[in-house]
This record gives structure tokens, sequence and C-alpha cells, in this order.
């Protein structure tokens, strides 16, 4: 199975970025870890901080799943909600960390609708866990 792993904005920090929030584990060393482990799959990984080039990534339907991490587009993107629509594929969002115990801007995802699951506060084990729910 093909597995797109995708990640909105500020997500390139992660390992640098508010470690007490996000680890200080880098997501290309996580990747390492992952595609390790599910050797089986290609995991594919994109990251971008431009919403138009999310949309443009996920339009090239070349995957069989996809676990997607919106970042703040979570919140407010109803232009990847609904590209994420158009998707057949199975899809589950992740969240690092806990969006519910957050600011209260943090805590509606305009994307969850039209995911097949959330995962949310589990740290980085969340893209784990989503590719163990794929298989």
């Amino acid at each position: 199975m093909k597995i797109l792993i995708l990640n909105g904005p500020n997500l390139n920090l992660l390992g640098t970025r508010e470690p007490e929030i996000y680890g200080s584990v880098s997501m290309e060393q996580y990747l390492e870890n992952l595609r390790k482990e599910f050797s089986q799959h290609e995991i594919l990984y994109y990251q971008s901080n431009i919403e138009g080039e999310i949309i443009n990534r996920l339009q090239k339907n070349d995957f069989d799943a996809l676990v997607i991490n919106p970042g703040a587009f979570t919140h407010y993107s109803y232009a990847i909600a609904d590209c994420l629509k158009n998707i057949s594929q199975p899809k589950i969002e992740v969240h690092i960390s806990n969006i519910y115990k957050r600011e209260e801007f943090r805590q509606k995802s305009v994307t969850a609708a039209n995911s097949d699951g959330i995962l949310s506060g589990f740290g980085m084990k969340g893209y784990r866990l989503a590719i163990l729910s794929l298989d």
C-alpha cells in the first residue's frame, strides 16, 4: 500500500518548535522509524506551509491511503476540507497535541468531517497509530 503522510504549516519545524507540545523528534527522524516498521508499505511524505500546494498534492491522487495533519488549516480551510471530500481513499486526520486541551479556536476541525478517523493527543505516535488503523 502507498501511504501519503501530509503535514501542513509549521510542521516542518517539528523537533524544534515548542518541544513541550510537539516533542523533540524531527519528522525526518520519525519517518525513518515508520518506514522501517512498515517496510511492507511505501510511505510518501509531503509538507507545505501553503494551502494551495497541499490541495495540489492531494489532487495528484497517487496514493492508496492518506494520513493528514493539516496543522492550523484544520480550523479554517474549507478548501482543504472540500478537497478531502473528493478523495475516496481511506483518510486519517492526525494531531500531535490534544486539540481539545488547547485554545478554543483550535478545538474545531473543519476537515474532520471529511476524514474517516481522527487521532489527537498521542504525540508523534499518532502517525504510527494512523498507519496501524489502515493495515
